[in-house]
Order: structure tokens, then sequence, then C-alpha cells
């Protein structure tokens, strides 16, 4: 093994290693922690449940792991590039698996120095699929079992950690890079990967049969309303008013369920926002993709181990308008913060975005109203519903449908109070006609013919919009029904 000195050491014996990581952080690694790595996919846009080895060659695997760790000077690690390092574990495996005997051949040989490689400086088993661009989705039921998303349906997986001990360090390893923490005391934790995919922990006790992950990947390149319009998520007609709407500083909400696309919905809109405008992001775990060279972030911290040093999306809002800011963007609303949102919305803020989970945009205000009783203000209801109504301009529902689909399904604009009732106007919608044999949602979306009473305000912006596009009509690409009416299930209006 001459040829690899740089990287072997004399000390076979060694116990405990510890590692320079990416980020700059040292992290522990135990041979067992490397040994115990499963075989992945040889591809990891061809998952494929039949990709099992024999026990055999596990067991042998598993063994020039364990030697591999005693042999390797981890000291070296931070020194040498991730290539460099990748081509000098590749050739150590090369060696190790002739003494063991191993038939492997060139793909096999390089797919085990990978596992290896992950399992020191990356995320183990997971970094195949963080690394496949068409997985929207990973989650993590317990030790034994990892699904995915792709293409809006769930699969399983053959990646498999050795046992809850493994997940576990996995775990640690990504809540750790972002200055959280989760344990016995504080069992669930929203954090971020560093290219910011949102990550969900919970464990024992509360996770009763091993840890759970959900991992919430985005997109390297964030959707814009071009992508949204070729995947139907919306015909061009309503992209371009939606965009036309941002850019003329309407306040808008987006509604939806989760993994409905109410971040790529946002993503996208943020695109339509002046480059001379400031922005102050607030989220519970930063992960918008903003494109704007003035984005200030911000995060909210959990309580420390003592149950103190709490920063709550609150205190982050009322924060933020200290800080000239010409929109403050919400990535979620879930709690007393709605009325400082409010607030902000209304003390010349215009323009700015949260997201929301609801059902309908009428369910949409009904939350809001809830979550500004939850913050005990002494307000009634009849001022709240008036701070909503001049806040809010436009609310856009966004849905994943039964076939995995995502879909704006309604834009309606607030038009102000009666009584003590906040009005409301659906300018567009999307209506089910139908599933086809292969469970496919048949639908149009449809100009409902009102024009919106923000459209004069856009007109004196300076947009140009075009006024036909309200016309009561089928915009877009209309739904294709099936030829056979037996093909057909009738799922009622949408």
């Amino acid at each position: 093994m001459g040829r690899f000195s740089q990287i072997i050491h004399g000390t076979p014996q060694a116990k405990e290693i510890k590692v320079t990581d990416k980020t700059g952080s040292a992290q522990r690694i135990e041979p067992e922690l490397v040994s115990n790595a499963r075989p992945i996919m040889q591809s990891p846009k061809a998952i494929d449940t039949k990709s099992a080895v024999d026990s055999e060659r596990v067991d042998a695997k598993m063994r020039i792991h364990s030697r591999l760790i005693d042999e390797i000077d981890l000291s070296m690690l931070d020194r040498l590039d991730d290539d460099e390092l990748r081509d000098q574990v590749y050739g150590v495996v090369k060696d190790l698996a002739s003494d063991e005997k191993m038939i492997l051949n060139a793909k096999e040989k390089k797919q085990f120095a990978s596992e290896v490689y992950d399992e020191m400086v990356g995320l183990g088993p997971l970094e195949p699929l963080l690394q496949d661009d068409s997985i929207a989705d990973i989650l993590i039921n317990g030790h034994k079992q990892v699904y995915i998303e792709r293409g809006g349906e769930l699969e399983i997986t053959p990646v498999r950690f050795r046992d809850d001990a493994h997940l576990l360090r996995i775990i640690n390893r990504i809540v750790s890079q972002v200055g959280r923490r989760v344990d016995e005391s504080m069992p669930m934790c929203d954090a971020r990967l560093l290219d910011g995919s949102r990550v969900n922990v919970a464990i024992a006790p509360i996770a009763v049969d091993g840890p759970l992950v959900s991992i919430r990947k985005f997109s390297k390149k964030p959707f814009t309303f071009d992508k949204l319009v070729e995947f139907g998520a919306m015909p061009k007609e309503v992209a371009e008013f939606l965009k036309a709407a941002c850019a003329s500083r309407v306040t808008i909400l987006i509604s939806g369920g989760t993994g409905s696309g109410k971040t790529t919905l946002l993503n996208a809109l943020s695109q339509s926002i002046s480059h001379k405008e400031r922005l102050i992001t607030i989220e519970d775990a930063a992960e918008l993709q903003l494109q704007q060279p003035h984005v200030a972030r911000m995060e909210t911290r959990p309580p420390n181990i003592e149950g103190k040093g709490e920063i709550r999306q609150r205190e982050l809002v009322k924060n933020a308008l200290r800080m000239r800011p010409d929109r403050v963007i919400l990535g979620e609303v879930r709690g007393e913060e709605a009325f400082d949102m409010l607030q902000a919305m209304n003390t010349g803020h215009e323009g700015s975005l949260a997201t929301l989970h609801a059902n309908t945009p009428r369910d949409a205000i009904t939350r809001l109203e809830q979550m500004v009783a939850m913050g005990d203000m002494k307000i009634t209801p009849e001022a709240v519903a008036g701070q909503i109504a001049s806040a809010i301009g436009m609310i856009i529902q966004a849905t994943r449908l039964s076939d995995g689909q995502r879909k704006i399904t309604s834009v309606a604009e607030i038009t102000g109070m009666e009584g003590a009732i906040i009005q409301m106007q659906e300018i567009f919608k999307y209506k089910k006609l139908g599933t086809d044999s292969e469970g496919k949602v048949i639908g149009e979306h449809r100009a409902t013919g009102i024009r919106p009473k923000c459209l004069d305000h856009i007109i004196t912006r300076g947009l140009n919009v075009n006024t036909d596009i309200f016309e009561p009509k089928t915009l877009g690409p209309k739904g294709v029904m099936p030829q056979s009416a037996s093909n057909l299930t009738h799922p009622g209006l949408a």
C-alpha cells in the first residue's frame, strides 16, 4: 500500500478517531459506525429493491470497513480535497479487498469506496438519495425502512442503517451542523441540511419503533413560474397575473397542505420582486431560496438544555420591523406571530408574503383568526377580521391531488368587510372532472369571470395585464376526458 502512504498509518489498534468534516466541526467516528454500513444502490436514479447482496459478501465488506478505519490516518483528511480523498480511499479499498480474497469488479470497488467516504465525512447511506435530484422527500421510519417520494408517489428503497444507534449518529451529525440538538429531554427537532433542505426528527420516547426522520429536499435551481406552467401546476394566464400582483406589492398568503408546494410557489413569486427592495425572511429552519441580492435571513432558536434561550417567530417578526424591511416574508405562520405579521402588513410593508396550512382560502382566514386568538390579545373578533381584510390582498391555494400532482386550485381576492364577515371573491379555480383508469386526476383551470379589485392597483404601478384572461372560460390545456365512461370516476366538484 506504499502509494497510499499519505493517508495510511501504522496504528491498527485505533479505537476512536476524530475527523474534521466539511463544516469545520469535529466529528467522532467509531469503527463500528463505518464497518456497519449497508450496501447502497449502484445508481441513485435506479433504486431497485432486488439489489440486495448475499450475507457472506456483506460480512466481508464489514471486515474491510473495520480494517480501513484502523489503517487510515484521518488527520490527513482535512488536507485533501474531495476528489483526492476519494481516490486515496479507492486505492486502499482495492488493496484490502485483495487481502480478503474478495472478487469485486471495478464498479463494485468504486461503490464500496464511496460508502466508506460517505460514512467518514457525509451522511452515510443517505448520500445517494440526497444527490438524486428526482427525489423530493426522504422518509425514514427506523433503521430498517427508508421511503422516498418521486413524482408525487412514495416508494420504498433498499437503503438501510445497521441499527438505531447508527441512524442516531447520522441524525446528530445533521442537527449539530446547524446548532440544534435532539435527545431524550428534547426528542423533536426541526433542522436543515447545509444545502437548505428541511429536516424534521423525532426520537424516543415519542418515536415508538425507532427514530423518525423526514427530509424535504429542494431543487438546486428554484422553480420559476415558467417551470410551474410547464409541469401543469397552473396555466400561463394565472402565472402572469400572479407575477404582476406580486411585483405591484399585493400582499399574498399561500395556503395549502403538507407537501402541496407552498414553499416552491413562494420562491417562484419572490422572483417577481424588484432587486431594489430589502427583504427579511423569518423561518423555523431557513429553507427559502430567494434570488434577490438584498435578503436578510433569520430563523428561530429552540430552548437550550436548561429550557432557556428560545427565540420564537413572534420575537423575530417584531425585530424585523426595526430592520427597515420593504417586505417581510414568513416561511410559515403557525401561532401567535400571526398578529404581529398582520401588524407588519398594515404598517407600510405591503407586498409581504407568508404560507399557512389550510385546505381552502376561507379556511386560511379562519385559521388566521384562531392564531391571533392564541396570543391572548385583548382584541375583538370583529377587529381581528378587520385587520385581516386590510392586511391581506390575495390568497393562493396550493393542493396536492390524490395522484401526486400539485396544482394551484384557487386564486381568491379579499375585497373587504360586510358587517363582521370578510368578503372574498374567487378569480381562478381548478375544477376536477374525474379520474382515469390509472388513477390520474383529470381537470382544468377556469377563470370565474370576476375582474379582480387589485387590477387597477396593478395597472397604476405600470404593469400590463391582459384583461381577457378574466373572461369566464377554460385556461391553458383543456382537461382531456377518457373515451370510455367506464374508465371514469366522478369525484364531484373541486
